[in-house]
Formats: structure tokens, C-alpha cells, sequence
């Protein structure tokens, strides 16, 4: 006669309902978390017993092992079958039965002597992913037989305090899951949203996961992991199919970065920049979304793994050294994934140096991306002269030129590199360059918005200055002006009160009436024009407005019989209204600029 083996009701072992209350409530953001991480579970079991078989061959898998994923509409039940290593009765009190206890983590351990080539590649690390299954049920049932032995046993709780556990049956070794799901997680009980967490989450890990629909298993994952394949197996074909899937993109990728980091830091990587803009109809977040997977399995696609600079940039990155919190889509401050996010953009530069030796190819690039690549320049002052190295910028005498070659040219005399920023319809017909062409100095065209601001963060190239062509004066000689040149300074500086700090007779303007030049111990003329346009006060004094003592205008305005009349004060507004299109910004009043125009050209 078979002796009958009671059921026993234990108590978990810690204070499991502020736990799981935790799991549940703070731990996870997300509730298909849950599949991931009992998909994670079951994976780590099979390579176990993959492992443990090397030296068993009585625990050795059954052919095509798999996960497998069912769903029950009337039963209200999602059931997940794996055939791994398995549970005894007292390693279902252990593992599942003490919170924060990991099978995983135990085994790990117990392997510390082993050669890391030798060790199984295990996900779970810190025995809480499991308890998430209470994120969507109300009942969770484990039915588990340990790999070598005949008795299966059957773990049981509502994760209220107790647990049972009671014999089981079950014809082979490893363990199956059936979730009880709560009435508001329903919508879990649809193939259609099971198959799509899975993807999202689990699509590469080695292991095939199939998904029982119409009475017939179907697998739903790749499992190709293409990072972890060596690049002679990996066609041209298959890299931009990847890149089109995970960038969700329908172009081709300008380049592919594909390599494996070994040492005291190991990692795989893919990453890929494009060849056009992304379609962005509305502006998204700049933070980077490279995809982080640790053993294959899908973590976050939020681990800023590249700067903002670098944000155009799509990949996968996949390591085994990443240490997590108890929850593995929070990711700790750690040392490690600083030195990936490290090694991540000295890669990429690298990349970069060696594609800008094409400068057609680089071009491309450059007009998709370079202006998020000079955010870098004001963002990243470790690597701003790495970046400064690589970009090309328009300036007076090329389309297209490297600050190298603009030092290369610099002609005997020159110090600095002047540059010139603001819109780019403006840029090459500015008042600002006339005396530079004079000179022979060369200016940097500089039209991207970023450019107002990474001059001044960055300061110098090489142990050359940068400097502002509108903040300057102190370059070119002041002029020996007539008195009535004089008087007239003096006379529109009077009229233009403290919208002016001053108005000065100029040496370098040769066609243009007259010019605003700031100050250089403040913002330049294009930083002042963006803070206005964004509603921000300009801090600093305001800019001088030179005039041009040959042109026809100022030597008319010299001459006129009475500089202390109303008239004058009209000319004067009118005169830096003027110099204020010329630098692409408007009048103050631009209503009133109009109707003043329209008289002076009516004659009244």
C-alpha cells in the first residue's frame, strides 16, 4: 500500500507581504514584466541542466528543448513549461519559498572555481523576478520535478503570507508555472499580447519560446542574437535587416560598428549610425536609445548607454557583467556600465575618424547629424576637441573645411580663429566680414543654432582662440575721424539713448553703412538674438553700432544743417534698424520701421 504524503503549509521566510507588496507595487513599472522574468527563470534552468548533463548524462535535455507558453480563456489561466533542472520539495521551500534567495545565484556560486568559458550564461541573479507573477495573479502554482528523480511536487500560494506544498505529477523533469490571473489582467489571456511582450523582451535569447495557439506550439522568438555572431557569418543583408528592425527605419545604415570587448570588461556590441534623418514629426527625446540586454535577455532601452550628442545612433549592447538591483529594469550606478558608456563613444568616434577620411561620404553624414554631434561640444568638454577634430564648418573661403586646414591657412600675423554666427541666408553677405576679406583672415560660417553656444563653452582649438567676428573691434585700428564724424557719433548716440552702449567711426566696413558690434566680455551678436527669440533677458552691456565714414548715407546724415533735431532721431532709429537686418534679427518695432521706409521713399 502507498503511503499517502500529506500537503504541508509553510510560511514564507521573511516578512513576505511587505515584499510583495514591494515586487508588486514599486519594484516593477511594468506589469508584462512578469513574462520576462519567468521566461528568464525558466532559460536559466535548461542551461543548468545543459550544464549539469556535461558531467551526467542521466540529466541530459530531451531534443528541441523549449519554453512553452499556453493560455486558457475559460480557465482564466497562462501556463509556462520549461525542461530544466527542476525543483525538489525542499528547493521549491527554498527558492520560492525565501524571498530574495536565488536558485541562480546559489548555483553561480557554487561554480566560483570553474574557468568563466566553462560556466553556464545565467540571467536571474537576485530570487525576486518570480514573485512578480503576483503583479497579475492571485494564484500561483509550480509544478516542478527535479531532473534525476521520479517524485514531482507542486508549490502553491496567493502570496498572502503562506505557501503549500503537495505532491504532483508530472511525466518529465522541469518545472511548469500556472498563473491564476486577477480579473483586471485579462488582457494577458490574448496570444496576439503574449507574442508581442515576447519579442519585445526575450526575442534573442538562445532558447526557442513557443506559443500554443489553435492546439499547435509555434515558436515566436528569433533567437538569432546577431551581436553575438561573428561578423564573417553576417551578410551586408542581414546587418541593414537588423538595423531596419530594431531602428525601425527603411533606409540603410551609413555605418555599422560591430565588435566584442574582452578583458576585465566584456560586452558585445552592434550599433549602427544612419544614412537619413529619422521622420520626426514631432520633436522627441534626445536621450539615446540604444537597446541594453544582459545574456541575451532585453533590460532597457534607457540606459543613456550613449550622450545626447551621440543620440542618432541605434544599437544593441549585450553583457554578462552588468550588475543589477533586484529589479532588472532599475539599473544601478555602477562602475561597470560607466566603462561601457565609455568604451560605447570612444568606439563610435573612432568610427567616425575613420569614415571622415571619405569627405564626400562624410558630408552625408555630416548634414544628417552634425548638428546633434556639436551639442558635444558644449556638452562633453572630455571630448569637444575630438569632435571640434572631425567636423567640417563653411567659411569664407571654403564650402567645407576642418579647423586643421583653417589653422593651415591662417596667413603670418594671425592668432586666432574668428568665426561668424547666425542665420545662413545672412551669413556670407554680413557687414561683419568686410574687414576680414581685407585682411585676409578667414571666418567660419557657423548657421546650426548650437553654434551660438559651443564657441564660447569650448574657447579654444589647439591653443587657438576662439573668437566671434562681432565681438572683434579690438582687431582692427580705430579711425581717424573729422570732426564732423565725431559730432555726428556723438549725436546718434544721443538719439539712441541705452539701446546703444556707443557709436563709433569704423575702419573695416567698406560697403555696408553701419554695423553692431558687441562687447567682448559678453554674449555675442547671434547668443543675444537667441535669448531674445526665446523670451530670456540678454545679459551684458548692448552692442555699439559703428558707421561707415565714407559711405554716401553717413556722410549725408554728417553734413545734415541740424543734428540736434527730430529728424535725426527718425534717421538714427532708422540707421540701426538697419544694421539689425543685416544680422538677421528685426526691429524693435518692426510696424513703425515699415512706415518710416515707406515715407523716406514717398519723400516726405
Amino acid at each position: 500500500m502507498t503511503e499517502t504524503v500529506p500537503e504541508e503549509t509553510r510560511t514564507f521566510g521573511t516578512e513576505v507581504g511587505r515584499l510583495l507588496d514591494l515586487v508588486v507595487h514599486s519594484l516593477y513599472s511594468d506589469r508584462e514584466i512578469f513574462l520576462r522574468e519567468l521566461v528568464a527563470n525558466a532559460a536559466d534552468a535548461t542551461d543548468k541542466r545543459r550544464f549539469l548533463a556535461l558531467s551526467d548524462g542521466a540529466l541530459s535535455l530531451p531534443e528541441n528543448p523549449a519554453i512553452k507558453i499556453s493560455v486558457d480563456k475559460l480557465g482564466n489561466t497562462i501556463t509556462i513549461t520549461d525542461h530544466g533542472t527542476g525543483m525538489s520539495k525542499e528547493e521549491l521551500a527554498d527558492h520560492l519559498g525565501t524571498i530574495a534567495r536565488s536558485g541562480t545565484a546559489a548555483f553561480t556560486s557554487s561554480l566560483a572555481e570553474k574557468k568563466p568559458e566553462d560556466r553556464p550564461s545565467l540571467i536571474g541573479q537576485f530570487g525576486v523576478g518570480f514573485y512578480s507573477a503576483f503583479m497579475v495573479a492571485d494564484e500561483v502554482e509550480v509544478i516542478s520535478r527535479k531532473a534525476g528523480h521520479q517524485e514531482a511536487w507542486a508549490w502553491v500560494s496567493t502570496g498572502k503570507g503562506q505557501y503549500t506544498l503537495k505532491p504532483a505529477a508530472r511525466d518529465e523533469s522541469g518545472t511548469t508555472i500556472i498563473l491564476h490571473l486577477k480579473p483586471d489582467a485579462e488582457e494577458f489571456l490574448e496570444p496576439l499580447r503574449i507574442k508581442t511582450i515576447i519579442r519585445k523582451w526575450a526575442d534573442h535569447i538562445a532558447l526557442p519560446i513557443e506559443l500554443e495557439e489553435d492546439g499547435k506550439f509555434t515558436a515566436v522568438t528569433e533567437g538569432s542574437a546577431l551581436w553575438r555572431r561573428n561578423k564573417s557569418e553576417i551578410s551586408k543583408e542581414d546587418y541593414a535587416a537588423f538595423y531596419r528592425h530594431i531602428g525601425h527605419a527603411w533606409d540603410e545604415p551609413w555605418a555599422t560598428i560591430h565588435w566584442r570587448a574582452e578583458g576585465t570588461l566584456e560586452f558585445s556590441a552592434l550599433l549602427f549610425i544612419p544614412s537619413s534623418k529619422p521622420f520626426m514629426p514631432v520633436e522627441e527625446t534626445r536621450d539615446s536609445k540604444v537597446r541594453l540586454h544582459v545574456k541575451r535577455m532585453f533590460i532597457t532601452d534607457e540606459a543613456k548607454l550613449l550622450p545626447n550628442w551621440l543620440s542618432f545612433v541605434v544599437g544593441v549592447v549585450d553583457t554578462e557583467d552588468l550588475p543589477l538591483n533586484v529589479s532588472r529594469e532599475i539599473l544601478q550606478a555602477t562602475p561597470v556600465l560607466d566603462k561601457i558608456r565609455k568604451a560605447l563613444v570612444n568606439r563610435v568616434l573612432s568610427e567616425l575618424k575613420a569614415k571622415a577620411k571619405d569627405a564626400e561620404d562624410f558630408k552625408t553624414f555630416q548634414d544628417n547629424f552634425g548638428a546633434v554631434l556639436k551639442e558635444g561640444l558644449y556638452d562633453d568638454t572630455g571630448h569637444a576637441a575630438e569632435i571640434a577634430g572631425l567636423l567640417r564648418f563653411a567659411s569664407t573661403k571654403e564650402e567645407a573645411t576642418t579647423l586643421d586646414d583653417y589653422i593651415a591657412r591662417m596667413p603670418e600675423g594671425q592668432t586666432d580663429i574668428y568665426y561668424l554666427a547666425g542665420d545662413a541666408t545672412n551669413l556670407k553677405t554680413s557687414p561683419q566680414l568686410e574687414g576680414f576679406a581685407e585682411k585676409g583672415y578667414e571666418v567660419l560660417l557657423l548657421s546650426d543654432p548650437i553654434d551660438a553656444f559651443w564657441p564660447t563653452r569650448m574657447e579654444t582649438y589647439k591653443d587657438k582662440k576662439l573668437k566671434s567676428a562681432s565681438q572683434a573691434g579690438s582687431l582692427f585700428a580705430p579711425a581717424e575721424n573729422s570732426e564732423t564724424i565725431t559730432t555726428l557719433c556723438e549725436s546718434l548716440a544721443k538719439a539712441l539713448g541705452d539701446k546703444v552702449s556707443g557709436v563709433t567711426a569704423s575702419t573695416r566696413l567698406k560697403d555696408s553703412p553701419a554695423m553692431l558690434v558687441a562687447n567682448e566680455a559678453g554674449p555675442d551678436l547671434a547668443m543675444q538674438r537667441l535669448l531674445r527669440r526665446a523670451g530670456r533677458p540678454v545679459f551684458g552691456l548692448p552692442p555699439t553700432l559703428e558707421i561707415n565714414p565714407n559711405h554716401k548715407l553717413i556722410q549725408s546724415l554728417a553734413t545734415s544743417p541740424d543734428l540736434e533735431n527730430k529728424d535725426l532721431e527718425t534717421k538714427a532709429s532708422l540707421l540701426l534698424d538697419l544694421a539689425k537686418l543685416q544680422e538677421g534679427d528685426l526691429p524693435d518695432d518692426p510696424a513703425a520701421f515699415v512706415r518710416l521706409i515707406a515715407s523716406a521713399i514717398a519723400g516726405d
